[in-house]
């Protein structure tokens, strides 16, 4: 089960093209058909995401957290910072459509994505302190998230700021306490639930992105070369500037490596589940740019996770006594 769970990023990929080639096998996601309690079957798919990562939480993680508090606060300071800026720079240097930069400033406000735990163990980077970031930015983003893509995306469209917190109440924080509470008071059940967690969300999460390429393949062409060069941009900058501040600062190899792979890791998942939200989509006055807002985080999903595998694969070769260079 974790070895196919550590194939994330072979998985994405193959689910993406499958997406791109057969989209009708994906577009039941996000065409309205299914509505789960009423609700959009993508934000309770990722509700269950959410859920899934709290059952793996125990209050004994808050104390880590108290252990190494300096490279938590900075890890997580970097995350709503270095990828903010560079997606609203980006946004603004390539001239994107407005649903496109709305969707590209979203994501970069997101918080890491659980995605990151893993390339982190891959990488023998400080797995403690990315899970840790992990969860401190998720929950940080409850708040940070609508503030930063209110101020950032003003620019193109108002936000509503509110929406966005309650969705992000409804489909982050509520499932990740509620499994946290579960983990708590009936441990035995969800210790087994929790071996087969991890490698459902990442079917959820590969189904969800392929909903969103599928949905959006006419787009997807009609602006593929500067989507992907934007997107790239973003990615390599936070995973650039996340290591390149934390040496600054003077923190060591490992955690360098870990805040690198959590400030160039977004959830992506979050950014598409939130974009493609009714409430989302309604403040666009346009409903092709409405269309366009979800798409940057599908493409994100792929390069965090083919870029965070390469840079895994490259440091779990260099000895961690050593330093890294270039």
């Amino acid at each position: 089960m974790q070895r196919l769970t550590n194939l994330f990023a072979l998985w994405t990929v193959l689910g993406t093209a499958w997406a791109w080639f057969i989209p009708e096998h994906f577009l039941w996601v996000v065409d309205g058909r299914f509505k789960p309690l009423g609700q959009p079957l993508i934000s309770v798919m990722l509700g269950l995401i959410m859920l899934g990562m709290g059952l793996t939480l125990s209050f004994d993680d808050f104390k880590r957290i108290a252990r190494i508090p300096k490279a938590v606060a900075a890890g997580v300071l970097l995350q709503f910072t270095i990828m903010p800026l560079a997606g609203v720079i980006i946004a603004m240097i390539s001239n994107l459509e407005t649903g496109l930069a709305v969707g590209l400033i979203l994501v970069s406000c997101c918080p890491g994505g659980t995605a990151s735990n893993v390339v982190a163990y891959l990488a023998n980077a400080n797995l403690a302190l990315s899970v840790s970031m992990t969860m401190v930015s998720t929950l940080v983003a409850v708040f940070a998230t609508p503030i930063l893509t209110g101020l950032l995306a003003g620019k193109y469209v108002e936000i509503d700021q509110w929406n966005l917190f309650v969705n992000l109440i409804s489909i982050v924080l509520l499932p990740l306490i509620a499994g946290l509470l579960l983990n708590r008071y009936f441990p035995k059940i969800t210790t087994k639930i929790a071996i087969i967690s991890p490698l459902a969300s990442v079917i959820v999460i590969v189904l969800i992105v392929g909903a969103i390429i599928a949905n959006s393949k006419a787009l997807i062409e009609e602006y593929f070369g500067i989507l992907m060069l934007a997107v790239f941009l973003l990615h390599i900058f936070g995973f650039g500037f996340g290591y390149i501040v934390t040496k600054l600062i003077g923190f060591g190899l490992g955690e360098r490596r870990t805040i690198s792979i959590e400030v160039g890791m977004q959830n992506s998942g979050l950014g598409s589940s939130l974009a493609a939200s009714p409430g989302f989509a309604a403040q666009f006055a346009n409903p092709l740019q409405a269309a366009l807002a979800p798409v940057p985080s599908a493409i994100s999903a792929i390069y965090h996770v083919v870029i965070g595998s390469v840079l895994a694969a490259v440091w779990r070769r260099q000895p961690m006594n050593g330093d890294d260079h270039g």
